[in-house]
């Protein structure tokens, strides 16, 4: 499993400025991140990941979403944004399995290459690109730290609205 040393070490690589974080308080899921920090949720990260079914019936694929913690996106939008006929939140073992992180405490660093990974774009527009933001290690005591602007550049999210859009509740599993 990757975890805060796995991180540590490609960031060094990478050369980014980051740092990891003692929690107080281990958590359960990335969601916790902002009472273990004490900070807003805004300034802390999740990635939730997502089961997808191909549009053209061929196979299945994973794709993360990187939103505020406690912010859940329509499924329509994922759905849209990855160009799949269904998505759902992906099973916890296959999240363990394929992102090699502890479901819940997904870092959007480190993740598959085959996985499309989104962010919201008014994370990426609201936020200086100095602030300081954390995210989930894959542990359950501890945080990353690291600019929104050196994050956004290392996980190649691509940017995407994540707003409601006109629903179509026929092709999105729930």
């Amino acid at each position: 499993m990757k975890d805060a040393l796995a991180i540590h070490r490609a960031l060094l690589e990478w050369e980014a400025v980051h740092e990891i974080v003692r929690l107080p308080v281990a958590m359960a899921h990335a969601d916790e991140l902002p009472k273990a920090l004490g900070l807003p949720a805004e300034r802390c990260l999740v990635t939730r990941v997502y089961a997808c079914d191909s549009v053209r019936r061929g196979p299945r694929f994973l794709a993360g979403v990187i939103l505020p913690a406690g912010v859940r996106p329509p499924a329509e939008a994922v759905r849209l944004s990855v160009g799949a006929r269904t998505v759902r939140p992906a099973n916890a073992n296959v999240v363990n399995a394929v992102t090699e992180y502890a479901a819940g405490l997904v870092c959007p660093l480190l993740l598959p290459d085959s996985m499309p990974l989104l962010i919201d774009h008014r994370l990426v527009d609201g936020l200086p690109a100095d602030d300081v933001v954390y995210t989930a290690t894959g542990e359950a005591s501890t945080a990353l730290g690291i600019r929104a602007g050196s994050l956004y550049a290392l996980c190649h999210a691509k940017p995407v609205d994540l707003a409601a859009p006109p629903s179509s509740p026929a092709r999105v599993a729930t």
